[in-house]
């Protein structure tokens, strides 16, 4: 499948039903996630950080997650997106020309967050990005992630109208999804799905409504975060603690045969 083909397909997965997205972090965990069904693969910024060894944050050299970005697109044959955190810069330019070598490593979407900066110039962003896209030929899907909920930004009485004003932001400068983590209530994100006017993407969580509900509210897409890498490392501690104090460290459902023929192809 060309990467024209992936762009297409991975924008027809944000239209119907609930796409769930087991968030990867290497080559490995998204070849793993492919093999067990998943309809497309979407990186963590937290998981890949880790396992090149920097805090998450931006702090991860962009050559690292270029590299990160092309190897797992050599082995999965789903459409891939990149959380890309800010776009590792301020100015919308380099933010572009930083896409556009993930871009070239295979993937066909990105996250790019607000964080605390102000929206417009994540608007700006987005608008360098998606104009960049187009000149490439490339129809880049571009979710973009509001931290409103995630760094409490607003009150709670003010916070589903910020989120939309953001919402209506992003979608003017040409955003094709919208990630909202934090949000939890099931009428604030009914709310925020009639409003928002593109596909609305929610983060799991404890308190989450069940992935049935959310696909009743209309929610289009529903990400793992760092939660499945986090629950990875803990379990490598766990392992690697009892081998260190003399136990058994085996694992209870993969082996070394079962892990290397996810490769063989």
């Amino acid at each position: 499948m060309t990467s024209t083909d992936h762009a297409a397909t991975f924008h027809q997965l944000h239209q119907h039903g609930l796409l769930r997205l087991a968030n990867a972090w290497d080559a490995g965990s998204a070849r793993l996630v492919e093999s067990l069904g998943a309809k497309a693969i979407a990186t963590t910024s937290a998981g890949v950080a880790w396992a090149n060894g920097y805090a998450d944050g931006s702090y991860l050299p962009v050559q690292r997650l270029i590299d990160t970005a092309a190897s797992i697109a050599r082995v999965i044959r789903v459409p891939l997106s990149v959380d890309f955190e800010d776009g590792y810069a301020s100015d919308p330019a380099t933010v572009a020309d930083n896409v556009a070598r993930v871009i070239d490593a295979g993937a066909i979407g990105i996250n790019i967050e607000d964080g605390a900066d102000s929206p417009d110039l994540l608007a700006a962003k987005i608008e360098h990005i998606k104009r960049m896209a187009a000149e490439r030929g490339v129809d880049l899907f571009v979710n973009a992630r509001t931290d409103v909920y995630l760094r409490g930004l607003a009150s709670e009485d003010r916070r589903v109208a910020e989120t939309l004003a953001r919402a209506k932001r992003y979608r003017d400068a040409g955003a094709d999804g919208f990630f909202v983590p934090g949000l939890a209530d099931a009428d604030e994100i009914r709310s925020v799905v009639a409003e928002a006017g593109l596909p609305v993407n929610i983060m799991s969580r404890p308190d989450l409504p069940s992935a049935q509900e959310l696909e009743a509210l209309g929610v289009r897409r529903l990400s793992a975060g760092a939660a499945i890498s986090i629950s990875a490392m803990d379990y490598v501690a766990g392992l690697a603690g009892s081998f260190l104090q003399g136990t058994d460290a085996t694992g209870k459902t993969l082996d070394y045969g079962s892990i290397n023929a996810l490769f063989d192809r």
